[in-house]
């Protein structure tokens, strides 16, 4: 991935390793909506369930357990990753 340094003089640093821990929202979003969902458990009408979210944030469904989120991701050749 190819990332600015942090003196920001528009050079770009090319092979650096990010970690994921650490990621920002818009690096988060560069992923792609495409490629990578992440999973959040919320609380809908009192029922806890697991938000599937694109990289972007963009809501994309929700399922009743954290196992069938999983599937529906990778059913969809996504890559799924679990917020906390």
């Amino acid at each position: 991935m190819r990332i600015q340094n942090a003196v920001d003089t528009g050079d770009q640093v090319v092979g650096q390793i990010l970690d994921i821990r650490q990621i920002t929202t818009a690096q988060l979003a560069q992923l792609g909506v495409s490629q990578l969902a992440y999973i959040k458990q919320i609380v809908v009408g009192g029922e806890s369930v697991f938000a599937i979210h694109g990289a972007d944030g963009t809501p994309m469904a929700v399922a009743p357990n954290r196992e069938l989120a999983w599937e529906a991701i990778v059913e969809h050749e996504m890559m799924p990753t679990l917020v906390h």
